[in-house]
Formats: structure tokens, C-alpha cells, sequence
């Protein structure tokens, strides 16, 4: 999506200027994996458009290969970022009928998938509509019957669907998952609510995924591995900008998991990169290169 976001902290209707950028959680966890030095296919759809020209300009620049659909009927998604204070990030997005949610099974070439290491999905795009939906699941089926590993980061989004619209299709997409990536709150949506975040991830396992990572913000992460236990505390931080945090948690966590890490490393890089992406402002523009993870400190062990 192309994104406006207020130069200034405060009340966005008293803003005197706007940044115009780029936005989205998928370009947000490929970009990021661009940097860390990961090969990344996005594949996505955008108006015929200047922001569309925007969206697939940034992306390609960060050097991940683009195949980008032009909708001459829809146009470019859009969302509108308000720095109400230094700490405080609200988010509005202006999306359905756009030309994302346009995208369907007909725009998913089944080659990129089956010679991929790995299909990356999030709960964003079944969201937005009927059509986008069927591409996820077309997407899904090409890399199940490929043996194409798949992750899956639930990230709802409240302003798309309903919590039980996406607690069914969480539950249809979980059984096909090799890896998947929720917050506390969104992990209780697809398992219902429980005592403790590594209860969810367990329970996320036993609603058929092969791993599962629970993210805990500024709490750090835990995780369940092959039935062992994990636990990574965040990376004490200042945050300028939250939003994308998540997205760079998962990239990192991806990067490392695609070159056959330990479950220990994958959790330290994943929170340095998303430490990394709260520094500045921008959702993305903060994401780390592979040799600037050690700038911060990340030390603090992970338990099990």
C-alpha cells in the first residue's frame, strides 16, 4: 500500500505536512529479508497508478524480485499514519475494493511457488476479500503438493473481519503450516484464550502447525520447536515507530530458520530485527542488513 504519515507528533488533523511512502506487512517481511540477504519473490497487486508506481518502485529497489499486477479498475491501496505522541502510533487503512484486494488464484504463477524454499502467507490478504482469499488457499495447495515449507503469520486486522471470519479460516489454514507466527491476542482468536502465551503455542501446534511462535512485543517471544520450549526476551529499546515490528520479528526469524539456525538463534535475530524497525520512523525503512544485527545489544539468553 502507498502510506501517508504525519511529519509531526500530535493530532493528525492539525498536521501542516505529510511523508508520502510505502506500507504493508508482506513488503514489510520481504524487504526486511532482502537486507538480511535472503532471495525473495513478492507477488501482489496495485493500481495503474502513480502510488502504484510508488509501492513497486521501493520494493524492487530494495532488491526483491517484484511480480506486480497493474489493475486498471482498482486503485492503490492506501494507509494513514498518525504520530499521536512519541510513543503512540495509530494506524487507518483505506483498502477494500482496492486493487489488492482484487488479487486472485489466476495471479499466482504455480512455478515461483514450487521452486521456492519457503511460502510466506499472512491472515491479512484472505481478509480482504473473496477473490484474495482463493489465492491464498491456491497459493497453499501449489507449495503442500510441491513439499514447499510454509509460514504463516496470522495478523488480524479488526478493521477487515470479524474475530470468528478469522478464527475459520485460521483453523483451515493451520494443518497446512509448517511455521506459524501470532500475537498472544491473535493466537487466542484461532485457539481460544489461555493462562499463558506458551499455552497458546503449544495449542497452536495442536491445531496442526509444525512450530509456532507467539510475539510478545516489548515482552520478547516464545516459541515450541519439535515439543522443546522457548523463551527470548525483547531488546531494551527507546521505540520512535512500533508499527512493522512484527513483520520484522518474522523476517528475521525466517532469514535465520532458511539457513538452518538453532531455534535460540533464529529468536535473537528475529528480535534484533525487530528492535531494529521500532527505531525510526517508518515501517520498514528501519529493518537491519545482516551485518549491522550485532549494533545492538543481544545478549540476554533464551531459556527453554
Amino acid at each position: 500500500m502507498a502510506l501517508m504519515s504525519s511529519n509531526t507528533e500530535g493530532p493528525l488533523q492539525h498536521a501542516r505536512s505529510m511523508a508520502l511512502g510505502i506500507g504493508g506487512a508482506e513488503s514489510n517481511v520481504a524487504i526486511a529479508l532482502a537486507r538480511l540477504g535472503t532471495p525473495i519473490t513478492w507477488i501482489g497487486r496495485v493500481g495503474d497508478d502513480s502510488l502504484g508506481d510508488l509501492v513497486l518502485r521501493e520494493i524492487r529497489a530494495e532488491g526483491v524480485q517484484v511480480i506486480g499486477i497493474r489493475d486498471p479498475e482498482a486503485p492503490t491501496g492506501m494507509m494513514v499514519k498518525e504520530r499521536r505522541t512519541h510513543s503512540e502510533t495509530r494506524v487507518w487503512y483505506y483498502r477494500r475494493g482496492n486493487a489488492g484486494s482484487r488479487l486472485t488464484a489466476d495471479d499466482i504463477d504455480p512455478a515461483l511457488i514450487q521452486n521456492a524454499s519457503l511460502l510466506h502467507l499472512t491472515g491479512i490478504t484472505p481478509a480482504l476479500s473473496a477473490s484474495a482469499a482463493e489465492a491464498t488457499f491456491e497459493a497453499l495447495r501449489i507449495a503442500k503438493a510441491a513439499g514447499v515449507t510454509v509460514s504463516f503469520d496470522l495478523n488480524f486486522r479488526g478493521k477487515l473481519w470479524s474475530r470468528e471470519q478469522a478464527r475459520q479460516v485460521y483453523r483451515r489454514i493451520l494443518p497446512d503450516v509448517d511455521l506459524v507466527f501470532a500475537g498472544d491476542d491473535e493466537a487466542s482468536i484461532a485457539v481460544g484464550e489461555a493462562d499463558a502465551p506458551i499455552t497458546l503455542a503449544h495449542r497452536l501446534i495442536d491445531a496442526g502447525a509444525g512450530q509456532s511462535v507467539v510475539k510478545l512485543g516489548e515482552h520478547g517471544a516464545v516459541a515450541v520447536v519439535d515439543g522443546v520450549e522457548y523463551q527470548r526476551d525483547a531488546i531494551r529499546i527507546r521505540p520512535t515507530d512500533t508499527v512493522g515490528a512484527g513483520d520484522g520479528f518474522v523476517a528475521g526469524y525466517l532469514a535465520d530458520y532458511l539457513l538452518g539456525a538453532d531455534v535460540p538463534t533464529r529468536l535473537t535475530t528475529a528480535v534484533s530485527v525487530g528492535a531494529y524497525a521500532c527505531l525510526v520512523p517508518g515501517d520498514w525503512e528501519g529493518m537491519p542488513r545482516r551485518s549491522e544485527l550485532a549494533g545492538l545489544t543481544a545478549r540476554e539468553p533464551v531459556s527453554r
